[in-house]
């Protein structure tokens, strides 16, 4: 694997460990491929003022995967506005940085240019964003789009040069704007990607839906109640297709490796392998290996789900459910107590699902139950990929 390309879909924190030990071995190339349907609270504020901005949140937590606790960078990325912030107090913030920020000085300039852009444009209308609990770091990435004649994708890469990323930081779309909707088995309506990844009733979310605009409370209120079915036709009509990115397309055909990574699968990943021409990408890779890396610990949004439930509803949403393609060549688990997100004794003992084979590893971090062991995961990755013939034969 140490000179492997790897192609990995990842969320903004569920795979950070693993992709951390990845950009440790030397020689390997790792590109991440992310959606950007992120809506929670300060980040939706900054996408209703922006509109047509995606969600910046995601990368911005990716930028932080090669940095220390003591970065400044990482300090600057995270930085939370508080209470009462005024465009005053965040001009001033902006000063600071340009006099005496510790960072190197094509970091610093960067950073200052592009808050100084979106600093200006909040002048222009002070009333559309509260600044309380925005990361400063959203921030940034926001001045980047707008300076950028409001190209999302130009302001991810942007970004990454201005913080030094070594991994390639891919949204995995064109960059248009989309809000992310989901439809629970019993007809409700998760309107956002916030109330996507929220504490909700125990239905299983059965459709994902993207939209060219965000659902109004009117239109929520006459949702409500309907059958599900009926539910699930209205929001059909207004589903809009998500256009690739080029760039992350042949991420994925030129990897060694692909890597489903763990994370909110409704949000972070699902969403993702509904991209037009991910999954004919995957199937023309030269990947030697697909493996579907599983959650150590549940989510709200897969509640009653096991773990070969996550791999099915992948395959299914890479349109190829009965894994003919080879979408998804092996499955690779914690080996140990589940937390809420059950591996069948059957399925261990019989070492394979949907076709691929089932790998179980020590895999979670001691010192943070739930999540998974950087080293560890990275470990069994390379093993997967050096037992396949094609690895062996060079």
């Amino acid at each position: 694997m140490s000179r492997a390309a790897v192609a990995m879909f990842s969320g903004g924190r569920g795979g950070a460990g693993i992709a951390r030990a990845l950009l440790r071995t030397s020689g390997l190339e790792l590109s991440l491929l992310i959606n950007g349907y992120d809506n929670g609270l300060s980040t939706g504020a900054l996408r209703r003022y922006l509109p047509g901005m995606l969600g910046p949140s995601d990368f911005r937590k990716n930028l932080l995967l090669h940095l220390e606790r003591d970065d400044p960078r990482q300090s600057l990325l995270e930085h939370r506005l508080p209470p009462g912030t005024t465009i005053g107090d965040l001009n001033e913030l902006i000063d600071r940085l340009a006099g005496s920020a510790p960072l190197a000085v094509a970091t610093r300039e960067a950073v200052v240019r592009d808050l100084r852009v979106f600093a200006e444009r909040l002048a222009s209308d002070p009333h559309g964003l509260e600044l309380a609990d925005c990361a400063v770091g959203n921030l940034v990435f926001a001045g980047a789009y707008l300076r950028l004649g409001e190209d999302f994708n130009a302001a991810v890469r942007e970004c990454a040069r201005t913080f030094g990323s070594p991994a390639r930081l891919l949204n995995v779309t064109d960059g248009a704007n989309a809000f992310l909707v989901a439809l629970k088995a019993d007809g409700r309506v998760l309107a956002d990607e916030a109330d996507i990844v929220a504490p909700q009733d125990a239905a299983a979310i059965t459709g994902l839906f993207l939209l060219a605009e965000p659902l109004t409370r009117r239109e929520r209120a006459e949702l409500a109640g309907r059958p599900a079915e009926r539910v699930r036709e209205l929001l059909s009509r207004r589903d809009v297709p998500a256009a690739p990115n080029p760039e992350a397309l042949r991420a994925i055909r030129d990897s060694d490796l692909i890597v489903y990574g763990p994370g909110t699968p409704h949000s972070s990943l699902l969403p993702s392998y509904l991209t037009g021409g991910v999954a004919e990408a995957i199937a023309e890779s030269r990947a030697v290996a697909r493996v579907f890396v599983v959650n150590i610990g549940g989510d709200h949004d897969i509640q009653g789900l096991s773990a070969p439930d996550l791999v099915d509803r992948a395959l299914a949403y890479l349109g190829d459910p009965g894994n003919e393609r080879r979408t998804i060549t092996h499955v690779l688990s914690h080996r140990g107590a589940s937390r809420g997100l059950a591996v069948p004794l059957g399925v261990l003992e019989r070492g394979s699902w949907a076709g691929a084979r089932w790998v179980s590893a020590d895999l979670e971090d001691a010192a943070r139950p739930g999540t998974h062991s950087g080293p560890n995961t990275a470990e069994a990755l390379h093993a997967v990929l050096a037992e396949t013939p094609l690895a062996r034969a060079g």
